[in-house]
């Protein structure tokens, strides 16, 4: 299996600055796309950010030109640089990632999500 785990979450005014990062482990073969997602308090979870193996990105509408997302394939780690934040990014911050894993000589698919991190945002 893969795990994946998140740091770097925390309190910061409007305005600051934030960097999460994901490292995933296990027995991993390949690493196709890696992604942030995010949940506020009584909304439903939303797609931030994602990055494709060839480094491909999107953005939801609201983070263009003040998110930036990046992995590192030789460390398997995602990171998600967020800068002039907003009390309305305040939420719990999700990794995804999907790939391929090898053990015992089989190939497998896996998706998998971290465990959360929170980022609070304060006016």
């Amino acid at each position: 299996q893969v795990q994946l785990v998140e740091s770097g979450g925390g309190l910061v005014q409007a305005g600051g600055s934030l960097r999460l990062s994901c490292a995933a482990s296990g027995s991993i073969f390949s690493i196709n796309t890696m992604g942030w997602y995010r949940q506020a308090p009584g909304k439903q979870r939303e797609l931030v950010a994602f990055i494709t193996s060839s480094s491909s990105t999107n953005y939801e509408d609201s983070v263009k030109g003040r998110f930036t997302i990046s992995r590192d394939n030789a460390k398997n780690t995602v990171y998600l640089q967020m800068n002039s934040l907003k009390p309305e990014d305040t939420a719990v911050y999700y990794c995804n990632a999907d790939g391929l894993t090898y053990y015992g000589g089989k190939y497998s698919d896996f998706g998998s999500w971290g465990q959360g991190t929170q980022v609070t945002v304060s006016s």
